[in-house]
């Protein structure tokens, strides 16, 4: 059997089989991304298990995505997206280091001495 892919912008408290639309999840808790990403913002996503009082189905759904961190609060729910805090993000700095510049021919005089 295969499996049929959900849109990615669906509701997540409406039941995929017959449609009823679920108050409250039964159970949730978050996932912390372990890096951030480009602007320095940790993504936090709420999950959760939803059960239909109609048919009883169970299902697994991302209930919101919470951005955090440099200088700014972005809220994702099914909704809509929701900025709080500063403007634009700022770019990550660059990083600048030290050239070294080693010549061959010196390491070569240094191993046969």
């Amino acid at each position: 059997m295969r499996w049929k892919k959900t849109p990615r912008k669906r509701d997540p408290h409406i039941c995929p089989v017959c449609g009823t639309r679920v108050e409250k999840p039964v159970k949730t808790w978050q996932l912390v991304a372990p890096m951030p990403d480009r602007y320095g913002r940790i993504t936090i996503t709420i999950m959760g298990v939803f059960e239909c009082p109609n048919c009883g189905h169970r299902w697994r759904a991302v209930i919101s995505k919470i951005k955090t961190g440099g200088g700014e609060v972005e809220v994702e729910t099914a909704k809509g997206r929701k900025k709080l805090g500063a403007g634009k993000p700022k770019a990550p700095p660059k990083r600048e280091g030290q050239i070294i510049e080693i010549d061959l021919d010196e390491l070569d005089e240094e191993e046969e001495e």
